[in-house]
């Protein structure tokens, strides 16, 4: 048991106030283009995998609840009420792995955080101003949370996306609803009581549930504040609260140092691989060695790494059986840049994980935790059978804050996403709007374009590209 902490600071009621009452674009322009960039990333990670097939089964399983059509499911023709549209949207954002991560914490904020408040401006027809004002005041509230219990929280087991998530998609719906500060502490105390999702269910289509149950519960939470349901307001700090239930790591001071002058979506990092970003170094690493040294995979005797130990807890599956098993696989993902020279969704498809060439390749990785290198850094050597050997340390993985992906990184890898569900002309319109979002005045026309013209069984499924 832990031994609770007494007389710990009001956080729940500080985190509220400043929710409710920080200016509207109170912050850089650093700040407003990282929500312009993070939106434009989720919106492209949702719409790729608006066929997966966990997004087909959420809604079949939704349509038997016959809920009303109030938001829209992005990629895809369906409407659902808006807690229906939140869950879907935020297991198809996350459906790929290919989301963006607040490096510190290993939270994905987007995935439940932007579902629930676009639902929820979609129905009250909100403007883009006010969409990002929630956008960035709900990652604020959930990395905050994540960084006063990160690692001790997430290495207990949870899943910090989404056991922190619905605090920042309750705080995104308070802001939109314009509760004041009391109701505001009322949506954050009904969704600490909803934390969801555990990490031993990475590797199966539940991990990308998490996000999507967060965001369901941060929205029903904001929605039962606004009509007066009551919860602690010390939910967050109290003896039996929130934090100190699940962490034996609470960092007051996180919660509230710099609150309202620092923003954490400023340290928001997007993806260029589609798997697990604790990988990420050793794809770039095998990347870098493939590209200035033209090696092939049937020359490779073999491929030892060096790693973070995270690495090896995350991503040791070393035989894995499908794609979403292999996006946990650093031996899969090393093979497939080998071979394929990129790691984007294709190369973790069950198709790309069965592969003869990949499976031999994995087999020729090795891999050795080593606590003196850094989460995002790694050591790669790749032995060639002709008895040579090339060597590369990646001190900082392509898409980390250190190199971050530039806009023109971000939109191809927009196209890359929603090309094959819309259609470039989509995309282009849609990579417009991400950008101007904060000037939107029609988010109902911006979203309609997130829509495709037919039907989705008209449609190539995700799964099968």
């Amino acid at each position: 048991m832990n031994a609770p902490e007494r007389g710990a600071p009001a956080v729940t009621l500080a985190l509220a106030g400043f929710v409710a009452g920080h200016p509207s674009g109170g912050w850089s322009s650093a700040v407003e283009r990282e929500a312009a960039r993070t939106f434009l990333n989720w919106v492209g990670c949702a719409i790729g995998a608006s066929g997966h097939p966990s997004v087909e089964a959420a809604i079949a399983a939704l349509r038997e609840l016959e809920p009303s059509a109030q938001a829209s499911v992005l990629g895809r023709g369906e409407r659902l009420d808006m807690t229906g549209a939140a869950l879907v949207n935020g297991i198809s954002s996350h459906a790929f792995d290919f989301d963006d991560t607040h490096l510190r914490t290993i939270i994905h904020p987007a995935a439940p955080i932007v579902p629930a408040a676009l639902a929820l401006a979609e129905h009250l027809g909100a403007s883009g101003r006010a969409l990002v004002d929630a956008l960035v005041l709900g990652i604020e509230v959930a990395c905050r949370v994540g960084n006063a219990v990160y690692p001790d929280h997430y290495d207990r087991g949870w899943h910090i996306t989404g056991s922190v998530g619905m605090l920042g998609a309750a705080a995104a719906g308070a802001r939109l609803l314009g509760l004041d500060a009391e109701r505001t502490a009322m949506a954050l105390g009904i969704a600490a009581s909803q934390p969801s999702g555990v990490r031993e269910q990475f590797g199966s289509m539940t991990k990308a549930l998490h996000p999507g149950l967060a965001a369901r519960a941060g929205l029903t939470a904001a929605l039962f504040a606004r009509h007066g349901y009551t919860a602690s307001a010390r939910a967050l700090e109290a003896e039996r609260g929130l934090l100190q239930t699940f962490s034996t790591k609470h960092d007051w001071s996180e919660l509230t140092e710099g609150l309202g002058a620092r923003f954490e979506i400023a340290f928001n990092a997007y993806k260029p691989f589609a798997c697990g970003v604790v990988i990420h170094p050793s794809i770039d690493g095998c990347l870098r060695l493939r590209e200035q040294h033209g090696i092939g995979a049937a020359e490779i005797e073999s491929i030892a790494l060096k790693v973070h130990p995270l690495v090896l807890e995350l991503t040791g599956k070393t035989a894995p059986r499908t794609g979403l098993e292999g996006k946990f696989s650093v031996y899969h993902a090393c093979a497939a840049a080998i071979i394929h020279g990129r790691a984007g969704e294709g190369e973790f498809s069950d198709a790309a994980v069965a592969q003869p060439d990949a499976v031999a390749l994995r087999q020729r990785v090795s891999a050795v935790a080593d606590g003196a290198i850094a989460e995002d850094a790694a050591d790669v050597t790749i032995a060639r059978r002709d008895g040579s050997v090339v060597h590369v340390f990646v001190e900082h993985a392509l898409g980390s804050l250190e190199r971050p992906m530039s806009d023109e990184d971000l939109r191809r890898k927009f196209h890359g996403l929603v090309d094959p569900v819309l259609g470039a002309q989509r995309a282009d319109a849609l990579i417009g709007g991400c950008a101007a979002i904060s000037a939107c005045t029609d988010l109902a026309s911006l979203i309609g374009l997130a829509r495709p013209a037919q039907a989705p069984s008209a449609r190539p499924r995700a799964a099968a590209r």
